[in-house]
């Protein structure tokens, strides 16, 4: 009987600790988070602008590379920024794709307009990758791009807009 209550005691502490675990876990993911936006600030909030990358293009430069993630393969295929590597925004951290992305350079993220790159910049970053957005994504790049003329009409209806605000 009390081998019995023994086993049933430690049964229960390896459940306990064990289910405790994966909220330690996302203790630490929320501290590696927030550890990178804090840091954001005086790291350029991991900018790069369109004019950097065309110098270190132009330059030869041989320690960052350009991650294209807009999410259409036509897209990339109907012209990128060269030497880019395409890899879909939602498959960037996909074990297969990882292996592509070198860790001892710096990473670029472009896409249309900039907003889908900011999706995967804080996980790379919580993987050690070194990683940046471009700002305004290749709409930056090249004048008219589709999604350069998308965001101004966006902006160019919001503008006349008068939704409420707080003080």
């Amino acid at each position: 009987m009390h081998m019995k209550k023994t086993i049933i005691a430690v049964t229960v502490a390896v459940l306990i600790v064990f289910s405790a675990l994966p909220i330690f876990a996302e203790d630490d993911t929320a501290k590696k988070m927030s550890d990178i936006l804090l840091a954001a600030k005086e790291n350029g909030n991991y900018q790069v602008s369109a004019d950097e990358v065309n110098m270190w293009i132009k330059t030869k430069a041989t320690d960052f590379i350009v991650l294209d993630i807009r999410p259409s393969p036509d897209e990339y295929k109907a012209g990128h920024i060269p030497g880019s590597v395409h890899i879909p925004f939602y498959a960037v951290l996909l074990p297969e794709n990882m292996k592509k992305i070198p860790k001892d350079k710096k990473i670029v993220l472009v896409c249309g307009t900039g907003q889908l790159e900011n999706m995967p910049v804080v996980p790379l970053r919580m993987l050690g990758y070194d990683a940046y957005t471009m700002t305004f994504g290749y709409a930056a790049w090249i004048k008219g791009y589709i999604g350069g003329e998308a965001m101004k009409s966006v902006v160019g209806k919001t503008a006349t807009k008068r939704y409420p605000i707080e003080k």
